[in-house]
């Protein structure tokens, strides 16, 4: 599991802001597809990462959103990797850095993906649980046993 590529599993063609655009918009865009990190890209290169928190940490400085643009906000300085990185580089970068996304680039920093937390997660359980058993089946399966004299 740990050594398959991350294009294996990562979100190809992820959401992205740039650098241009308001807080205000990238903000409503992240809270209506429950986003909590997207890249930013410029001519299809990473140039950063605005989070949810970023944006909160800027806000609460400035007191309005109005006047502030992506990219006086992102973060520029982006731990990233490659599509032909193995799923367990990600996962200890996950570990070590406690973030939630990490964007996955070619050699020439163009941006092909992401890869998140919740993708280890998922291939972990389906690795461990090829047909997981859902709480609501488990429940009706351990009734109709009760039920059998």
């Amino acid at each position: 599991m740990l050594n398959q590529e991350v294009r294996k599993i990562m979100t190809v063609n992820p959401a992205t802001a740039s650098p241009e655009q308001s807080i205000s918009e990238v903000s409503e865009f992240m809270l209506a597809n429950n986003i909590q990190q997207m890249p930013v890209t410029s001519e299809g290169q990473l140039v950063g990462m605005i989070t949810t928190y970023d944006m909160w940490k800027a806000i609460r400085k400035q007191q309005t959103e109005n006047t502030l643009n992506v990219e006086q906000v992102m973060n520029d300085k982006v731990i990233k990797i490659t599509p032909k990185d193995k799923v367990g580089t990600a996962a200890e970068l996950f570990l070590d850095n406690r973030f939630k996304t990490l964007p996955v680039v070619n050699l020439r920093n163009e941006l092909k993906g992401v890869i998140t937390s919740f993708d280890l997660m998922r291939l972990a359980i389906k690795e461990e649980y090829p047909r997981p058993i859902l709480y609501k089946d488990a429940f009706e399966s351990q009734e109709a046993a009760g039920s059998q004299p």
